[in-house]
């Protein structure tokens, strides 16, 4: 079996200047000559080169008026120590020829370090690959089932048509929530007895169905979004008798199991509830004209959780699940001009069209948490168009 030369792990880079008009073979000669028996025999240049533990050295050099200019670079498969000694020997040179030469190391570099830094950085760029394009594990397909067969257990009530739960008319205790996302959410973990407002505007079916409840539970995003709901709620006279909250900054369609039963084992009064809200008193923005093509897609986005992104001349860019909107915006911010979604307007949303230098409108169904707004993104709700 045959055994190969050791592989290279560093490469010294010195420069050399000397105080003459000399040649590339002249430098040559420097560096075997004036490092030769400085050191035992296992140092000499080329012995070391003869067994592969020093590789080709490269000497390169250019003449500027009376002086030369070179660049020295030697390849080593020794260890960092005789590598360190290898490098001093060579700045140890002093003449080339009848001329006084100076030579500076500027660097050592770890030829395997930066292979490992490649080789992780291009595992990474598989990997990112890889996740974008594997076909999805057997729990994520088991989320998509549970979510088509929840989907399928929606009922429409009333004649505003409010998106529910199979069992919110006939069980005693009524669950109240902001959108039909959090009906999903709490169909998927066993809550059937659940009705959505849809809004800031009341379904005077919500208002009668409970009335009729043994009780009522308003259960409500922790944030302002949630408190703005909850005045609404109280306004328009709808009885309730316990207000659970999402944790702090979190909505209902994202709890889990846990979360969501830990919020309704701590709902409060509502009377209770009424007295924590800390509301301003509501100003009312006037209406937003918008065009007709925009009108149209408000139209055919809403209760779907569909969102439309249109250019500035009103071209449909994309048509994706609310689910998929901030992965499409990150793409097309730059064209995007009307972007209308069946979801709520949130700060990550603002955030990635305020890099676009150009005027936006972003149009859902209300408005969240917004605590750093941006002067090019416009946000309206539905019921703010014209």
């Amino acid at each position: 079996m045959s055994i190969g030369a050791p592989s290279i792990k560093y490469l010294i880079e010195a420069r050399i200047e000397v105080n003459g008009v000399v040649d590339r073979n002249d430098v040559v000669g420097a560096v075997f000559g004036q490092t030769e028996g400085l050191f035992s025999s296992e140092f000499d240049l080329r012995e070391l080169q003869k067994s592969g533990r020093i590789g080709r050295i490269e000497i390169s050099v250019s003449v500027q008026g009376n002086k030369t200019y070179g660049k020295i670079k030697v390849p080593s498969a020794l260890d960092k120590y005789s590598t360190a000694l290898i490098a001093a020997m060579i700045e140890s040179i002093e003449r080339v020829g009848p001329y006084a030469a100076t030579v500076k190391i500027e660097k050592i570099h770890d030829l395997r370090a930066e292979k490992r830094k490649k080789i992780i950085e291009r595992a990474r760029a598989i990997l990112y690959e890889w996740e974008k394009s594997k076909i999805p594990e057997e729990d994520e397909l088991m989320k998509e089932l549970e979510e088509s067969l929840v989907k399928a257990k929606i009922v429409e009530l009333g004649p505003e048509k409010i998106p529910a739960g199979p069992d919110a008319e006939k069980a005693d205790e009524l669950i109240i929530v902001e959108g039909r996302a959090d009906v999903i959410n709490l169909l998927r973990h066993g809550y059937t007895n659940v009705i959505a407002v849809e809004g800031i505007k009341i379904p005077e079916y919500v208002k009668e169905l409970a009335g009729r409840k043994r009780r009522v539970i308003a259960f409500l995003d922790g944030d302002r979004g949630g408190d703005m709901i909850l005045y609404e709620l109280r306004n328009a006279g709808v009885r309730i008798d316990r207000v659970a909250r999402a944790p702090y900054g979190k909505e209902v369609e994202q709890l889990t199991g846990k979360e969501i039963l830990d919020a309704l084992h701590h709902a409060i009064p509502a009377e209770e509830a009424f007295k924590q809200l800390k509301l301003p008193k509501r100003v009312e923005k006037p209406a937003v004209e918008v065009p007709e093509e925009v009108k149209k897609r408000i139209e055919e986005v809403k209760e779907r959780l569909m969102a439309v992104i249109l250019d500035e001349n009103l071209t449909e860019l994309r048509r994706v699940p609310v689910s998929e909107l901030a992965q499409e915006l990150e793409n097309l911010r730059d064209s995007a001009k009307y972007v209308v979604f069946d979801g709520i307007v949130t700060q990550r949303l603002v955030d990635i069209l305020s890099e676009k230098g150009d005027t936006v409108y972003l149009i859902g169904v209300r408005i969240g948490e917004i605590s750093k707004p941006s002067e090019n993104v416009k946000t309206l709700t539905f019921d703010r168009i014209r």
